[in-house]
């Protein structure tokens, strides 16, 4: 499933299995301990994308631009942060003409070429936004996702902006990595670590998207090996990505023997245009490796050779994803290295 038919978070009214980090939220906001930052991050392999963390920003938005009194009964008595699809904050957000909602994020430009980062002259644009009155007379919020994807000048333009946070101003700062951020960023910031969703919760926000049955095999299929992502099943639906994952889990469980053919084969099956059947190659391989570096009593040797091929599959998959590479080379040296680190 391409990009372009997934909805944007800020479209996404359902929220699945972080009913715990709503309820927290729901809970400072109406117990006047409202933090003026959240960082909405994950653990273990919750950092990946795609389990709701942005949704879940943009759920907070919402509830918030339409309750903007934490005492009144709306809120006393609300047990999520849900909206309906037809409250006029929903259709605004959704249509992004809300006023007091500023997202800073990457956005294609004319020619349809996404930015590597989020610029530091988008981050300043906070400054004349939190500068000015609300325009509804309630909140500003800000939603950066994601924070990862800053430079090092729109880091320190965002940590301006959480030293000195004006009143009644809101920021969601979605990260899928937190400790990689600055200290001083994370330090400013009450955390909300999402964990990866279960395969029923993924199924059924999966088949929400599609307007499906979470109960159909593909789409159980799909989750199981999702990881917890819902971006990661709907990848692999409708396409070659399935098949692919199957494949790459059969020649991964024969290493360090490597059949030449099969990787031709695989190779093609990839092509130059499919980035789902790509991104099902590369995730298969990293959680096989993941699941090698977590084995009690690994030898230290080992454990380096798997952490060498670790890195040079993600340089050499971000190069044949922003070169647009020939598929087949990448497959022949990501499993030549795998062979040769599994030996001995």
């Amino acid at each position: 499933m391409s990009e372009s038919e997934v909805r944007h978070p800020r479209e996404t009214l359902s929220l699945y299995g972080h009913a715990a980090a709503e309820q927290a939220f729901l809970d400072a906001y109406r117990g006047g301990r409202m933090a003026h930052a959240w960082l909405i991050g994950g653990v273990g392999i919750g950092g990946i994308g795609g389990i709701g963390k942005a949704t879940l920003a943009y759920r907070m938005a919402r509830f918030v631009f339409a309750h903007p009194d934490p005492a009144a009964p709306a809120v006393t008595d609300a047990s999520s942060l849900a909206l309906p699809a037809d409250h006029p904050v929903s259709r605004r957000i959704a249509a992004q003409g809300h006023p007091d909602l500023l997202a800073l994020e990457r956005v294609a430009d004319e020619k349809g070429k996404m930015p590597t980062m989020i610029s530091v002259d988008l981050v300043r644009r906070t400054i004349g936004f939190f500068g000015s009155t609300a325009g509804e007379g309630g909140w500003r919020v800000c939603i950066v996702d994601a924070a990862d994807e800053l430079n090092a000048a729109g880091a320190n333009a965002l940590l301006k902006i959480l030293e000195e946070p004006p009143g009644r101003s809101l920021l969601l700062v979605v990260s899928h990595a937190p400790g990689r951020l600055l200290p001083t960023i994370r330090s400013r910031c009450r955390r909300l670590m999402l964990r990866p969703l279960a395969a029923d919760d993924v199924a059924r926000a999966a088949a929400d998207v599609l307007g499906r049955d979470p109960g159909e095999a593909e789409i159980k299929t799909a989750a199981l090996a999702s990881d917890g992502s819902v971006a990661r099943a709907l990848d692999l639906i409708g396409g070659a990505a399935l098949a692919v994952r199957d494949k790459v889990n059969t020649m991964l469980a024969a290493l360090p023997a490597v059949d030449p053919r099969e990787l031709h084969a695989l190779g093609d099956a990839l092509g130059r245009n499919d980035e789902s059947a790509f991104t099902a190659f590369v995730d298969a391989v990293r959680d096989w490796l993941s699941a090698r570096v977590t084995v009690p009593g690994a030898e230290p040797a080992r454990l380096v050779r798997i952490a060498d091929v670790w890195d040079k599959l993600n340089v050499a998959a971000d190069d044949t994803k922003v070169y647009n590479l020939e598929r087949k080379p990448f497959v022949f040296n990501v499993f030549g290295w795998l062979a040769a680190a599994t030996r001995g």
